[in-house]
């Protein structure tokens, strides 16, 4: 896990100095290079290599869904700049990082207070490493989700320039706050608001007002409403494939109780990664249903399962999401996690950089009825999420939806990184910004060429890929 290696016993001074000498290792302006060194590793290799670990029948959706656009393409290629970021300079100052902030993966989420905050949602390669990649990370999204809005490359520097002023500004006035303050720092809907009052047009600020509503109804009981029924007098989570299948049309009658079997242990196991009070708040609930679930674009192939569980009666629902926990994609890089447990990497990141967690939020290993031992990550299914719609973005909203983004990223790596040295590395000035801009526009390039490669391989049958239907 990321610490503040030293900050106890350093002066302020100090460690403002550290990130001062860390400008004169490795200049700003070098942000702004990236060339694709001539051993780069084929990115449909990395793609492959993570396909061979995933269900068989579900790789071919994820090359589909990645096949559609460039934006798409980027959400699902952590791995593959993850190997590029590591080529890239670096200030030797580090942080926990989320491993994949693309802009998608910054949400409208509840707190355990019933309040409505903005924050990191997907912390699927969360590991501590250098904090530029995740900055560079969510700037290039940024220029990729621009250029399939035709904004022109001034808008989209711009975009990408508030940003990062954002990022760096935030971290400023972080550094500047006592370290419980830092850890009490939160975005909520208030702090949303004012923002669309300063940014946005009356258009604007309607949207947002509509979006945090829309957020408020999305939890148990609503999942509840849209993915069950009743079958024969029983409830069981409805049929949907390939996006959702229920486990008794996955496996024969004989193995089913076996699965459902190790599906209670999971759960029982997973509850002592609680604290006992949510601990105790779980044991009220009993097992109904269990369904595998496709999601996201990299996430596609992991196994994903659904489970419908009831409390009092049919009116108390929870729908909790246990998904699969593989070695992070930054770790041939960044090193290996301090945690044998993946779930437990995930949760641990998750925990250290979001302002509030899912009160249910925890791990576990289990074995398969493969025979297979695998790692989870434990989270509600859904509780107040809302998530962007950057097609519907004009330029003066990307940027206002940006720079909430840039200050929530800053926020989580003040929480474990050396937020004072990395507020004097960045400075006052721009210099910062724009090397990242230039970054952006050039990594934008590189997303698109590795995206026609895909598409290539996939026309010549290389590669399998499956369309889904319209909805």
């Amino acid at each position: 896990m990321a610490q503040v290696h030293g900050v106890a016993s350093a002066t302020p001074a100090e460690r403002a100095a550290r990130g001062k000498a860390a400008r004169r290792a490795t200049p700003r302006s070098a942000h702004a290079v990236f060339e694709a060194s001539a051993g780069r590793r084929d990115p449909l290799d990395i793609l492959g290599s993570q396909s061979a670990t995933r269900v068989p029948e579900l790789v071919p959706l994820r090359y589909g869904r990645m096949t559609e656009s460039p934006f798409r393409f980027y959400r699902g290629a952590a791995a593959v700049m993850a190997a590029d970021l590591a080529t890239t300079p670096d200030s030797g100052i580090t942080a926990q990082l989320c491993g994949d902030a693309h802009l998608l993966n910054f949400r409208l989420l509840a707190s355990p207070e019933r309040q409505l905050l903005f924050d990191i949602n997907d912390f699927d390669e969360t590991l501590p490493g250098p904090w530029e990649w995740d900055v560079k990370r969510l700037a290039a999204s940024l220029v990729i989700a621009g250029r399939a809005n035709g904004f022109s490359d001034r808008e989209r520097a711009d975009v990408v320039l508030a940003t990062v002023r954002s990022y760096r500004e935030s971290m400023i006035r972080f550094a500047g706050m006592r370290h419980l303050d830092v850890w009490y720092a939160r975005t909520d809907a208030d702090r949303m608001r004012a923002v669309a009052a300063e940014q946005l047009k009356k258009r604007g600020r309607k949207g947002l007002d509509r979006a945090m509503a829309k957020a408020r109804t999305r939890d148990s009981l609503q999942a509840f409403d849209k993915l069950t029924e009743v079958v024969d007098g029983r409830l069981r989570i409805a049929a949907d494939p390939p996006l959702l299948v229920p486990v008794q049309d996955l496996l024969p009658e004989v193995e089913r109780g076996a699965f459902e079997e190790q599906f209670r242990k999971l759960i029982a196991g997973y509850g002592r990664s609680l604290a006992s009070d949510r601990r105790t708040l779980l044991s009220g609930f009993r097992l109904v249903d269990v369904a595998r679930k496709v999601v996201g674009v990299g996430s596609v192939g992991t196994r994903c399962w659904i489970v419908l569980l009831l409390g009092r009666d049919s009116g108390d629902p929870l729908f909790l999401q246990a998904k699969e926990a593989d070695t992070s994609a930054l770790a041939p890089y960044a090193g290996a996690s301090p945690y044998a447990n993946q779930g437990k990497r995930v949760v641990a990141g998750q925990r250290l950089m979001q302002a509030a967690s899912d009160i249910f939020l925890g791990w576990e290993r289990v074995d398969g009825i493969d025979g297979r031992r695998r790692d989870f990550y434990v989270r509600q299914l859904r509780d107040w999420k809302g998530i962007a719609q950057p097609e519907l973005m004009v330029p003066r909203g990307m940027s206002a939806f940006g720079e909430v983004c840039g200050a929530t990223l800053a926020r989580a790596h003040a929480r474990s990184g050396d937020r004072i040295a990395i507020a004097s590395y960045l400075g006052g000035g721009d210099v910062f910004d724009r090397a990242l801009q230039q970054f952006s526009e050039t990594y934008a390039d590189r997303n698109e060429r590795d995206h026609q490669a895909l598409v290539d391989a996939v026309r010549a049958g290389r590669l399998p890929a499956a369309e889904e239907a319209a909805r």
